[in-house]
């Protein structure tokens, strides 16, 4: 009993002993942690950090090697595939085949080639780009945006030649019954292309290309439906034979005449040939002076493709053109609506015969509006020919003008021609120009290189109300001069102060 007592007791003071030491410890730890200037449970948390270390580096080993052998997987699965199909060729290729083309026949049907898809308003059209071998003209929007891109962006230039190369591949391309001296076309007999991009359904591109001294054209168009390209059409255009019937609505301005019959003649008569002009003249007073005009250029240029018609009331441009088109009475002419103030190229004028077809497609050409050539120029203004250059301190897309368009009159005609008495703020243009959007006519919107509007003064009269009176001073603003030119204009003085201190502290020093 005694001996038993005496073990619970020596045990009784071991533990004491035992948590006597343990505290001791824990005193001395937390010491040494004051000491050192760590926290407490510092190891802790360096030790939880550690072992999440190794079991992230454990598990990203796992992963590499995961990735590696899929990796490996993927090559022996694409060498099986490899050999299944040169052991089946015929059932796995037909398969593929067929639900490639059914995808491209999808995208095909959803893309606007041969008709055109009724548009709710002329903003929602999407228009086409122009591009040649070296240059694109654009109409993105912006005061950073040039209106033409040279030399073309990497991508850009990767998308064009590509279908450039093979509209060549195309051509050039040894065909059945080939004759002997067939033609081989190259880049530079590329004329000119327009494309546009749909985002949910692919890029369409129209390439034309003209062998040099050969009257006709060779057409291709190319569908990329965020796939391969495939060709959609492929024709032979001849286009030196259709006519074209200009029409031009004049009121007084009759200095601004006689500049357009020397264009006229230069262009139309020396260079093209196969046109018509149709002068619907407003007014009374100055009608022997505009027919003297006609007269003498018909006189010296041989030239008898002309008509005057003269109408003794208030000009209205809608008008004229409604008259001028509904005088032709015989074959269905291509029509070319235009303005006094309105410049244009041969090369123009076959594009505006290319994109506009009977019961089918009518143009609409962006036209490039020149400054005020007193402010671009200063005094030494060159030549009126040697004006018309597209570059951005020089002019703009005139995107809001549709009043210049090459329509063949049977499609002016079955539309309805121009609302005369329209109401509201949109001109008898823009409502000729929503009718096409309604119809199932395609619209073909695109800048076009070779036609000009020419700066002229405009005239805010002071019989406009407030609204329309400020209206006219932003179009005025608009089309004197750039958006930095006219900065130079109003902070003139500030300009000159800063040149005179500059000047004057270079004498000094």
């Amino acid at each position: 009993m005694l001996k038993r007592c005496f073990l619970g007791k020596r045990v009784i003071a071991a533990l004491l002993f035992c948590f006597v030491l343990l505290l001791y410890r824990q005193a001395c730890r937390s010491r040494t942690q004051r000491r050192s200037g760590r926290p407490a449970g510092e190891d802790t948390y360096e030790s939880l950090l550690h072992r999440h270390e190794r079991h992230y580096l454990h598990q990203t080993r796992n992963l590499t090697r995961l990735i590696s052998q899929l990796k490996a997987e993927l090559q022996e699965r694409s060498r099986q595939l490899q050999r299944s199909a040169v052991i089946f060729p015929l059932e796995h290729e037909e398969q593929n085949q067929s639900e490639l083309e059914e995808f491209m026949r999808k995208q095909l049907r959803k893309a606007e080639f041969f008709t055109g898809e009724p548009q709710v308003n002329e903003f929602a059209l999407l228009p086409f780009e122009t591009f040649t071998l070296r240059q694109v003209y654009q109409l993105e929007s912006g005061l950073t945006r040039l209106p033409v891109e040279s030399p073309f962006r990497q991508d850009r230039r990767n998308e064009l030649n590509g279908a450039l190369e093979a509209g060549l591949h195309l051509l050039n391309q040894p065909q059945l019954r080939d004759p002997q001296q067939r033609r081989i076309y190259s880049p530079q007999h590329f004329y000119e292309g327009i494309f546009r991009t749909e985002r949910d359904k692919g890029t369409v591109y129209d390439l034309t290309f003209r062998e040099n001294g050969v009257p006709d054209f060779r057409r291709l168009v190319f569908f990329r439906p965020f796939a391969p390209l495939m060709k959609v059409k492929e024709e032979l255009m001849d286009v030196s034979q259709i006519l074209i019937n200009i029409i031009v609505p004049l009121a007084d301005n009759v200095d601004s005449f006689r500049q357009f019959m020397q264009h006229f003649s230069d262009i139309c008569i020396r260079q093209d040939g196969q046109t018509h002009l149709t002068v619907v003249f407003f007014g009374s007073e100055k009608k022997d002076e505009v027919k003297g005009i006609l007269d003498s250029v018909s006189r010296r240029m041989k030239y008898r493709n002309m008509t005057l018609i003269h109408l003794n009331e208030a000009f209205s441009r809608g008008r004229g053109l409604e008259v001028g088109a509904r005088a032709w009475k015989r074959s269905n002419i291509l029509l070319l609506f235009c303005d006094v103030n309105v410049r244009f190229s041969a090369e123009f004028l076959n594009s505006c015969r290319m994109n506009a077809q009977p019961g089918k497609k009518v143009f609409y050409p962006v036209m490039f509006s020149l400054y005020n050539p007193q402010i671009i120029y200063g005094q030494h203004i060159p030549p009126a020919e040697d004006q018309l250059v597209i570059r951005k301190d020089f002019g703009f897309w005139k995107d809001v003008d549709f009043g210049t368009t090459c329509q063949y009159r049977s499609d002016f005609m079955n539309t309805g021609g121009f609302d005369v008495f329209v109401k509201g703020g949109a001109t008898e243009d823009v409502h000729l120009y929503r009718k096409f959007l309604h119809s199932n006519l395609m619209v073909v919107r695109a800048p076009s290189r070779g036609l000009f509007h020419v700066w002229h003064p405009t005239v805010c009269h002071a019989h406009l109300s407030s609204e329309a009176f400020k209206l006219c001073l932003q179009t005025k603003a608009l089309n004197e001069a750039s958006h930095s030119q006219l900065g130079q204009m109003i902070f003139h003085q500030e300009i000159d102060n800063h040149l005179h201190k500059y000047n004057l502290n270079n004498v000094k020093s």
